[in-house]
């Protein structure tokens, strides 16, 4: 008896190509993000808002205003006061909604960097703050057009471009100091109230101090984010102004968002 021993067959194995994942492009996250801060019923009226908002006020100008008010500046600052209570919620809005909505975890599945879907919102945040003061400006303008036309007074184009710049420039840390509370506290309600505990408790009660207390005067405009901020909206900036309002943003602006952004880089979303 024989016993035949098999062989093994020779394989031939067929390398398969490594799967290339490409990384979602930045402009596709901010695309995303913008369409995102208009698919709710609040987000769709918060930026519908910034229209209604700067067609009242400039109805309200025209109506009221006596014809030596009738100029770019009156129009522009009547604007621009309801605006930056507006857009710093739009902005907060942007970065709670993920926690109040219950898409946090789908966002950072799909896009596991955190750090540009954050980077994403702040693109459009920023973008939406700049188009609505540009629409701002432009309804001001119509609006100055309009009111001298009914007045028939020439029309008074009173504001420069550095002093526009300096508008938009305040807007932008408004709405920046909006998304830090967001990503600081990553509620709604509670970045709400904390804008306006920002934007209306501290600077009244600074003033207050400054009124009574000699030593503080001084000292305000070093402490006082919002009294620096406001300046911009004066055009009496100064290179003191400019250093007061490097330090009052470090202090209550870009310390508290990095301590926001490592709080949600490193928390568990649920």
């Amino acid at each position: 008896m024989t016993t035949a021993t098999a062989l093994p067959r020779p394989t031939t194995e067929v390398a398969t190509p490594a799967r290339v994942v490409r990384p979602i492009p930045t402009t596709r996250l901010t695309t995303v993000e913008l369409r995102k801060m208009f698919d709710t019923r609040a987000g769709f009226w918060l930026m519908a808002s910034v229209g209604i908002i700067s067609v009242l006020a400039t109805a309200a100008v025209i109506i009221w205003a006596p014809d030596e008010a009738i100029t770019q500046n009156t129009f522009s600052t009547a604007i621009g006061m309801p605006l930056s209570v507006v857009l710093p919620i739009i902005a907060i809005l942007s970065v709670t909604g993920e926690y109040s909505q219950r898409t946090g975890l789908t966002t950072y599945t799909l896009v596991p960097w955190r750090g540009r879907v954050l980077s994403a919102k702040v693109v459009a945040t920023l973008l939406v703050g700049v188009v609505a003061m540009f629409v701002a400006l432009a309804v001001g303008a119509l609006g100055n057009l309009l009111g001298s036309a009914i007045t028939r007074l020439d029309a008074t184009w009173d504001i420069t471009l550095s002093q526009f710049g300096n508008i938009v420039l305040a807007n932008v840390l408004g709405m920046l100091m909006g998304f830090m509370l967001g990503v600081l506290f990553r509620s709604s309600a509670a970045a709400i109230v904390g804008y306006f505990v920002y934007s209306f408790v501290l600077p009244v009660a600074f003033g207050t101090l400054a009124a009574f207390q000699e030593w503080f005067r001084d000292l305000q405009p070093w402490v006082d984010v919002q009294f620096a901020i406001t300046r911009l909206f004066d055009n009496s900036m100064t290179a003191e102004y400019w250093q007061q309002l490097g330090v009052t943003t470090l202090v209550w602006l870009w310390i508290p968002l990095a301590l926001g952004l490592r709080a949600v880089l490193r928390a568990e979303v649920k």
